[in-house]
């Protein structure tokens, strides 16, 4: 029997090179169609875009990303989608999130009462990278707030605040930074649970400095960074190793904090915060790496070209408002379905 539609759109951008995750993201697709309406915005190449085009016949609304500008494709993909949707409530997710139900419902129940609603991703299967990113996600949790890659919007605050920029490299701060920056209200679902399937681990490997680069957008969190090896080299001259290890189960401990909140226990394993000290020693390395590359290069890499800006700091999107913008469908849309 067909489920009720949620009242609601789900937003995909995507941008393949390949098909290897075709059938899988199909799979999820035909079930997502039984519970809300899909908008894909695909900026994938002529030939993908097609293959995609015959494959989600019926279930999807299948468009081209209009023109934005800015390097960050993905940034032209959302504005896109929240602007073709049908509804107020709006999900936003990468192509590797897998919502359930549950959470597709808690996430657009939310957006009764915030602006922008910031679930909580877990990976799921757990190859020992993804436990290593884990580290990162409850030190996240402890500290302030995780980056997921899924987010609740409401249309109508997103079009006033006039999308966001795209020449940034961390887009999903630069959203969040904008919306409040326009007076909007965000709320933190660390409850709610989205699964998230990890990358290769050629790819996770791949994506190290460039993530460490983002921490260039929060000073204070790159001050952190940056201070991981000389504390570590400075203590070690001098035969104090009480301080690295003191160190090592302070950092622990906060992980089991980020782990405990917003019933986190019934999602990470026991032995996540475990890890969480061999991701600070890899960031440690990377913001290093990342901040040669803004210095000496000019930027991050990012498809084929250099990002300078991570993300905008609030005080100067305070300062530049962005137009609103119009509440028209795109126009070179390509409906399938």
């Amino acid at each position: 029997m067909r489920e009720p539609a949620l009242d609601g759109e789900y937003v995909l951008p995507l941008r393949w090179d390949d098909d290897a995750e075709l059938a899988d993201l199909t799979a999820y697709l035909e079930q997502l169609c039984r519970w809300i309406r899909v908008t894909v915005v695909d900026g994938s190449p002529p030939e993908l875009f097609a293959a995609h085009a015959q494959a989600w016949t019926g279930l999807v609304h299948h468009l081209r990303p209009e023109p934005w500008p800015g390097a960050n494709g993905k940034v032209a993909g959302v504005v896109t989608g929240v602007r073709a949707a049908r509804s107020e409530r709006v999900v936003i997710a990468d192509d590797d999130v897998r919502y359930d139900r549950p959470a597709l419902e808690r996430v657009l129940g939310l957006l009764h009462r915030a602006d922008v609603v910031r679930p909580q991703n877990v990976f799921s299967p757990m190859p020992w990278h993804a436990h290593w990113d884990t580290g990162r996600t409850l030190l996240n949790r402890a500290l302030w707030a995780d980056y997921p890659g899924t987010f609740g919007l409401r249309r109508s605050t997103f079009l006033a605040m006039g999308g966001y920029d795209g020449d940034v490299l961390f887009e999903n701060l630069e959203m969040l930074r904008t919306v409040r920056a326009a007076g909007g209200t965000e709320v933190r679902a660390d409850d709610v649970f989205v699964v998230r399937r990890p990358p290769s681990a050629t790819h996770f490997w791949s994506q190290r400095v460039r993530q460490a680069y983002d921490d260039l957008a929060q000073p204070w969190r790159l001050a952190g960074d940056l201070a991981v090896w000389p504390f570590l080299l400075h203590a070690l001259a001098r035969r104090r190793l009480r301080r690295p290890t003191l160190a090592v189960l302070a950092v622990v401990a906060t992980a089991e904090v980020g782990r405990r909140r917003g019933s986190g226990r019934t999602a990470f394993p026991p032995t996540a915060a475990l890890w969480a000290p061999v991701w600070v020693l890899e960031r440690g390395t990377c913001a290093w790496l990342a901040l040669s590359a803004r210095v000496l290069h000019g930027g991050a890499s990012y498809g084929g070209g250099r990002l300078r800006v991570a993300a905008h700091s609030p005080r100067h999107l305070r300062r530049h408002p962005r137009a609103p913008l119009s509440d028209d469908v795109p126009t070179g849309s390509v409906p399938i379905g």
